[in-house]
Order: C-alpha cells, then sequence, then structure tokens
C-alpha cells in the first residue's frame, strides 16, 4: 500500500525507518519531511493544517493510510476529515484528542473514570487560581489547558513562582492556550512514559521509556522537548506495566468508547510512579519525541502491519513483541536551545556515525545546501544506539555523537544516568 507519513521530526524519521522495513509497504509519501526521511520516501510540501490539500493529495497519489505524527493536526480534526472522504488515518478523532488538547477535559475525565492522577483545579480567571494556590501551598503545579508545544506547563517551587506563572498564561504567554488553566498537585518519584495502542475497544501494551527534559545535565536548566531517552525505563518492570494497564490505560479506552468517543490510535502515558503507585501526569496521542527514536529500533514486530490491526479496530490480543535490548538516544541541539537556537552552521560526520554498528541517526531539524547538511531546529539530530544493557547502548551512543563534526551543537553527556546508576549497582550485587 501507498502511507503517507506527516511530521517534520526525529519521531516521524524513526517512524519512516520503521515503515521502511515492512513488506506491505509499497511506497512511503511524507510531508513535509526532513533530509533524513528523504532517503525514505518521497517528500510533499504540505501544509499539515490544510486539510483540503492533504485530503487532494491522498487522492492523487492513491494513499492509502495516513500516519499522522504532531498532535497540532489530530485536535484540530484533520483524522475526522480524512476518513470522511475514504482515506484510512492512524491516530484519533478530534474529540478523542482532547486527552491531548485540553488537560482540563482530562483532569475531568480521571475524576470521571477513577483513574489516578494528581488533584487538581480547573480555573477561568486569575484570582481564583491564586486563592487556590495559596491554600494549597507550594510546591505546585501550573498548566495551560491546551496545546503549547510541550512548553505550557510550570512547576513552581514557591507560591509567588506559582502567581507568576499564573499572570503570565492569563496574559497571553501561551496565547490561547492558556484562556483555561489546570492547577495540580506536585506529584513526588519517578516519571515514566508508557505507550500503548488502542483500537477503540481494546488496548496493547507497547513500550516505555524515560526522557531527559531539562536543557542541562544533572536534570538541571529550563524544560524542553526533551535532550534524550532511552528505553525500556527500569522502573516499568512486568508487574508495573501490568498496573499501569489495568488502572490507567484500559480504563481509558473503556471510558471513552462509553463516551461516544472511542480512541484509536498510540496512548501516551506520562506517569509519576510514587509510593502509592502509578499516577498519570497527562496523557499526548501520538507516539512521544524522542521516546520513539528509542522504542522503535527495540521493535520486532511489523510496525505497519500493528498500524493497520490498531485502524482497522482488531489488534492482536497478545504482547507486541521487543528486542531485550536496551537503546539509548541523545539529542544533539543548537547552542542557545531552548531560547534562541543557533540555526546556519553545517554538520559534518553524520554518515560516519550512522556507519558505525548498532547505531541509527534520525533528523529532527536539518536542511540540505546542494551536499552540505544544515542546522535548521533546536533540537537537530538524534544518534540512537543499541546495547545489551544501558551501559553499553550509552557508551556506542555516544561513540556515534563524538564522530559528528558540529561546533554549533551541544547535548548531556549524562543520558541514562538513573537507569545506568541502577545497573552498576545491580552489578555490585551480582
Amino acid at each position: 500500500m501507498n502511507v503517507l507519513l506527516l511530521g517534520s521530526g526525529g519521531r516521524e524519521h524513526a517512524i519512516a525507518i520503521a515503515l521502511a522495513k515492512s513488506p506491505l509497504l509499497t511506497r512511503l509519501f511524507a510531508a513535509p519531511g526532513n533530509p533524513g526521511i528523504a532517503r525514505l520516501a518521497r517528500l510533499a510540501a504540505l501544509d499539515l493544517a490544510d486539510h483540503a490539500a492533504i485530503i487532494g493529495f491522498c487522492k492523487a497519489n492513491a494513499i492509502a493510510l495516513v500516519i499522522v505524527g504532531p498532535e497540532a493536526p489530530l485536535v484540530a480534526g484533520l483524522v475526522d476529515d480524512l476518513e470522511a472522504c475514504g482515506v484510512k488515518a492512524f491516530g484519533p478523532s478530534r474529540v478523542a484528542a482532547q486527552l491531548e488538547g485540553s488537560k482540563a477535559f482530562t483532569k475531568g475525565f480521571c475524576a470521571r473514570f477513577n483513574i489516578p492522577t494528581a488533584a487538581f483545579g480547573r480555573f477561568d480567571d486569575a484570582g481564583a487560581a491564586k486563592a487556590y494556590v495559596r491554600e494549597k501551598g507550594a510546591p505546585i503545579v501550573i498548566k495551560a489547558d491546551g496545546l503549547a508545544a510541550g512548553k505550557g506547563v510550570v512547576v513552581a517551587m514557591t507560591v509567588a513562582e506559582a502567581e507568576a506563572a499564573i499572570d503570565m498564561m492569563f496574559s497571553g504567554g501561551f496565547g490561547a492556550a492558556g484562556k483555561t488553566i489546570v492547577v495540580e498537585e506536585f506529584l513526588k518519584g519517578e516519571e515514566a512514559s508508557f505507550f500503548a495502542l488502542c483500537d477503540g475497544e481494546h488496548a496493547l501494551s507497547f513500550a516505555s521509556a524515560q526522557d531527559h527534559k531539562r536543557v542541562g545535565e544533572a536534570e538541571s536548566g529550563p524544560n524542553t522537548g526533551g535532550m534524550g531517552a532511552y528505553s525500556p525505563a527500569p522502573i516499568m518492570d512486568e508487574a508495573m506495566s501490568a498496573r499501569v494497564m489495568r488502572d490507567i490505560i484500559e480504563p481509558t479506552v473503556k471510558g471513552m468508547a462509553a463516551m461516544g468517543m472511542p480512541f484509536r490510535g498510540v496512548l501516551f502515558a506520562g506517569l509519576m510512579i510514587g509510593e502509592d503507585g502509578p499516577k498519570l501526569i497527562e496523557y499526548n496521542v501520538r507516539f512521544g519525541d524522542p521516546e520513539t527514536q528509542v522504542m522503535l529500533p527495540r521493535l520486532n514486530d511489523d510496525l505497519l502491519t500493528l498500524i493497520i490491526e490498531c485502524v482497522e479496530g482488531r489488534l492482536p490480543q497478545r504482547p507486541v513483541r521487543l528486542s531485550p535490548k536496551t537503546a539509548l538516544s541523545v539529542v544533539l541541539a543548537a547552542k542557545g536551545y531552548p531560547d534562541a537556537p543557533l540555526k546556519g552552521g553545517e554538520i559534518k560526520g553524520a554518515a560516519r556515525a550512522e556507519a558505525m554498528p548498532f547505531v541509527t541517526v534520525t533528523h529532527a531539524g536539518t536542511r540540505l545546501e546542494g551536499e552540505r547538511l544544515i542546522a535548521d531546529g533546536g533540537r537537530v539530530l538524534n544518534v540512537t544506539a543499541l546495547g545489551n544493557d544501558i551501559a553499553e547502548a550509552q557508551s556506542r551512543a555516544y561513540a556515534a555523537v563524538d564522530a559528528i563534526d558540529w561546533p554549533d551543537g551541544f547535548c548531556r553527556r549524562d543520558i541514562g544516568w538513573r537507569a545506568l546508576k541502577l545497573f552498576r549497582e545491580g552489578s555490585r550485587k551480582a
């Protein structure tokens, strides 16, 4: 079949690599894509907000399936529009995408269906929100209700910081996304990302990962879209994964179906694992970035087959087949990221890194000038390596990073530190 992949980042490049392995694939198209994806797909200059143009492209190129990478087109109802024109699409409907598109919707949903999450309040004005903060105290978390490109969350360590965040959001700091805000309890524990495929009625556990949000080593500096990740997450062992499926994922799938908005696609649960078990921090309704870059290299199933089964409401009732190996990905970002990334510098040595055993390099923010690879974003490349354990995966990833010559870039040198610490402690005990 002909498949159209929408998106332009490292996540979409990782998806393209997995799709290209499928015997079901006739031809892969991508829009808008990037130089890495261009080696696997024919690129199309489509605006992801122009649903009519996307539908027209599908008709003209006999596209049998559209895979939507980023969240904004899902929240805008692209899947609904495609399916109304007879084009199958992987991802939730507009109403189901509210699980990511509206934090207030998700918190209310969790309360209705007894899904464990942080205590919260929903507010449409600053005065009431500040009164709630003063009543609850700090630390406390302030969230813009809508999509804010992954930046709409402030973890306030003092009441003053919380009130400043409330004023910033209601004064337009995140645009329309901050017209409504959610103020919620600060959860303690270890964060993890858990992914499940859903076909509207059933959910299939996919994989776990942990990412590093802070720009600096030792989890310092501002939050980013993610500076690296690894999979699996050690805390998400078989027992914890089963508990998350039972207490969070399956009640969500059943609840959405009961509300007449069945969820089909990828359900990405951001979790806090505390002393009293897992709690939902937030839902995303698509594959994560950079988590996808470490999950898909471990996938021993045919991704395209799983996606088709998901879209057609016939997911297999068996575990997804995953390699026991560990994958670790390091993000190479432009200096100045996340505030003012330095664009335009030439990147050399990416091919040398890609040629190293067990290494994959995915493009996240690049463009070509002739044969020259140019940095054109904040997060620019992802360097991913597989290993028999976290130590081997980390060693291989950083060896590949060091093969790349890009003076305008930087990376964290401690990706995987938490898992590596556990691994070394276990090795000493053994």
